[in-house]
């Protein structure tokens, strides 16, 4: 779907996080395949690529020396350490994308989603997506089969913390169906694009209508 343009529009930096295997990698890659105006933020990270990964495509994957060596230069709008691997988004990229009215979608853990809203609440939307049932993430987790059993019992013993991490958000989406999530999650990523403080073209477009003989 593309949407109608809007000249002289700001962007908006969409924030959707979740404990691992409650769907939000899914539901991000649905919804910008569907919206061309709406873009991924592309994180760097420390952890070694999953099955089917490619290095620019979901991540860039560095070493942690490169990656601490950028935090150092105050490189990124948010990192953070997750399962012992680290995680940060480049900073420079998506400012320069929301100043030129293009949304931005990150998909991140809670403690990134913190560092975004500290750095442009004006600018963040938040999300979080819950599991139906914490059994029902175990089963997911074990179902994509892309980390080992350790990996995965560390995973459900952290989901407790991060869901409690829930209030921090503006939205909150129960993902019990895949299909009614995403369209919740469709709708309003539309009505945040049309909140009238990301349009400051609508005052003039009024002005003009007023200046139009009858």
């Amino acid at each position: 779907m593309t949407l109608p343009p809007s000249p002289d529009r700001r962007g908006l930096l969409l924030v959707v996080s979740s404990p691992s295997g409650a769907g939000k990698t899914s539901l991000c890659k649905r919804l910008t395949g569907e919206f061309s105006e709406l873009g991924l933020s592309i994180s760097c990270t420390t952890r070694a690529p999953r099955p089917g990964e490619e290095d620019g495509r979901e991540y860039n994957f560095i070493d942690r020396a490169d990656f601490e060596a950028r935090v150092a230069r105050g490189e990124f709008l948010e990192w953070a350490e997750v399962h012992e691997n680290l995680y940060g988004t480049p900073k420079a990229a998506v400012m320069e994308r929301l100043a030129r009215g293009q949304d931005v979608l990150f998909d991140i853990d809670w403690q990134g989603a913190a560092q975004i809203r500290a750095a442009a609440p004006d600018d963040m939307v938040g999300v979080f997506i819950l599991p139906p049932t914490l059994a029902a993430l175990e089963r997911r987790l074990h179902t994509r089969a892309q980390d080992s059993h350790e990996v995965i019992t560390r995973r459900l013993a952290r989901a407790r913390g991060e869901i409690e991490r829930w209030p921090d958000y503006d939205y909150v989406i129960v993902n019990d169906e895949f299909d009614a999530a995403y369209e919740r999650l469709a709708r309003l990523y539309q009505a945040e694009r049309d909140r009238r403080v990301r349009n400051p073209w609508i005052a003039a477009f009024v002005s003009g209508l007023f200046a139009q003989s009858p």
